[in-house]
Formats: C-alpha cells, structure tokens, sequence
C-alpha cells in the first residue's frame, strides 16, 4: 500500500516563499521552517522540530526544510 505524506512543501518560489498543502488543500505560504510548524500545529498534526525530517509526514520538494531560496 502506497502511503503519502499529509504534507506537501513545494519548491522554493522567487520570494523564497514555499507553499504548503495539507491534505491535499493549500494552507498557506511559509516563508521559514517555522511557518511550516505553525500551519503542522494549526492542523492538529505533529508540530516538533523533528519532524520536519520524517518523509511519513512532510514531502519536501525543491530542497529540503533547511532550503528557503529559489535556487535549491
């Protein structure tokens, strides 16, 4: 069975901004790691810094959780 993360952060935009989608829907954009905690927290998932590096619930895309300009 093929089971996807709850959350999708996409790759990094001109602005540095990374669009976040929670469960399929768009929840915002995070402009830092810790807008991505605050949208994990404000949907009643996990929100500790250690999970921004399980794959279970975070798909990072474009660079990973410490990448945060449009060159990644």
């Amino acid at each position: 069975m093929d089971v996807r993360p709850s959350v999708v952060v996409l790759s990094p935009e001109s602005d540095g901004g990374r669009r976040v989608m929670i469960r399929g829907k768009y929840t915002g954009t995070a402009y830092t790691l810790f807008d991505v905690l605050d949208f994990l927290h404000r949907a009643g998932l996990p929100a500790e810094d250690r999970v921004v590096d399980d794959p279970e619930l975070i798909e990072w895309r474009g660079g990973g959780p410490y990448d945060w300009d449009n060159t990644a």
